[in-house]
């Protein structure tokens, strides 16, 4: 979950994208016999650690329980994906199955290179054992070109025992969360840490902050807006908040907090398992994202897809099916140390009976995905602008989220 989501960059930078995108509609899978009288499905991720260990067995259960087939999978660095998936479209050679970043799903449709499930899922009948968010993250132009794999958000993490001595209760709004900033800021301490690094993960941390206001992209400049990024602005203008945020990714904000400077910080589930091993004895705890005028989170993690042309496509879907049936997905995400997408498997006891687990899925309830249509790397990189030139100063936020506005508008889905 961290190290395969929170490094993420944009997609489809300027040129390449267009030339990609004419040579892959209709482009065949590499998938087919493998002389040994068995079908080959081949498979592309990114994965690694816990999460590779974890899909390795799943594909090797798969292949137990179907004697005549055999799964190749294909592991590519997180860096390197994109890329690797564009330039085998172009010269028409993908796999049969991929594991796709949300963000980046809909690019991918948009471009033809996926298959178009919907009338597939129509007769699954499963599409509401989904959360929204994940769910939505694998739709473009109201058809459906994949299956949600498994979920990260963002909740608020706390120091307990800095909160304790304060007296504050961890904060569930933006005045709360103000004031307990101002209280929990002590010498070399800051109150509170988010990452806004000119990079996706700027944008990912930041964008919770603006739904909660009840904007959105289409309105960006507008009060909210202004409101969302004013907020960041005045905790580093009155010193509750370091200014090192701005070159801050998601593993440092983890470090600040882990090392005592930083009572609160904006993270993810991923950072779970790695503040147990390196921060033992720090005692931590995490609510929900304080809420201005609704709560909201965001949504990280991976969707399972099918690449268009494949001549395997009736067999990989059968994959992708069993893989989600309750038992199998269980085993997955529990062995991966990840969150489920579904609603139903939520209500196990390994999520719902853990009170940290617990609160994140119940962020996912209302984590929103980036999903903006294929510009939106454009229409971040215009945020972490934004971000950028506002917390440092060199801009107003009024200035900033103008110039921002002006940017993103054209790239919105018509």
């Amino acid at each position: 979950m961290g190290d395969t989501t929170l490094s993420r960059r944009g997609f489809l930078r300027a040129g390449g994208a267009t030339a990609a995108g004419a040579a892959v509609l209709g482009v065949a899978g590499c998938g087919g016999g493998s002389g040994s009288g068995k079908t080959t499905l081949t498979w592309w991720d990114y994965l690694s650690g816990s999460a590779a260990r974890a899909l390795e067995q799943q594909l090797k259960r798969y292949e137990e329980l179907h004697p005549g087939v055999s799964i190749q999978r294909r592991a590519v660095p997180f860096e390197q994906f994109k890329q690797t998936l564009l330039r085998g479209a172009s010269a028409g050679e993908l796999p049969d199955i991929v594991l796709i970043d949300n963000p980046d799903h809909q690019s991918f449709a948009e471009l033809g290179i996926l298959e178009d499930l919907t009338a597939r899922v129509s007769t699954w009948g499963q599409a509401d054992a989904y959360f929204d968010g994940p769910w939505r993250s694998t739709m473009w132009e109201g058809k459906n070109y994949g299956i949600p794999d498994a979920s990260d958000c963002l909740t608020l993490w706390f120091n307990e025992e800095v909160l304790r001595s304060a007296g504050l209760d961890p904060p569930g709004n933006w005045d709360e969360l103000n004031a307990a900033a101002r209280e929990l800021t002590d010498n070399d301490r800051y109150g509170f840490a988010v990452s806004a690094i000119k990079s996706e993960e700027g944008t990912f941390q930041w964008l919770p902050f603006l739904w909660q206001t009840g904007a959105d992209l289409a309105n960006i400049a507008g009060e909210g807006g202004q409101a969302a990024l004013g907020l960041w602005v005045d905790m580093v203008q009155k010193g509750w908040m370091s200014q090192g945020i701005l070159n801050w990714d998601q593993e440092a904000v983890k470090d600040e907090f882990a090392n005592g400077k930083a009572a609160m910080m904006v993270n993810g589930p991923w950072q779970i398992p790695v503040l147990k091993e390196e921060a033992p004895n720090l005692k931590w705890n995490v609510v929900p994202l304080p809420k201005q005028e609704q709560e909201a989170s965001i949504l990280g993690g991976e969707n399972r897809a099918i690449i268009k042309g494949s001549p395997n496509v009736d067999l990989a879907w059968d994959l992708l099916t069993w893989s989600q049936k309750p038992d199998v997905l269980k085993e997955y995400l529990t062995t991966a140390a990840l969150l489920t997408s579904r609603q139903d498997i939520a209500e196990d006891t390994h999520w719902s009976g853990d009170p940290i687990l617990s609160t994140f899925v119940e962020q996912l309830r209302v984590a929103r995905p980036r999903a903006y249509g294929p510009k939106y790397p454009e229409m971040s990189s215009a945020i972490q602008v934004a971000i950028q030139a506002a917390v440092s100063g060199q801009s107003s936020v009024t200035d900033a989220l103008n110039q921002t506005q002006q940017k993103i508008t054209p790239l919105l889905p018509k």
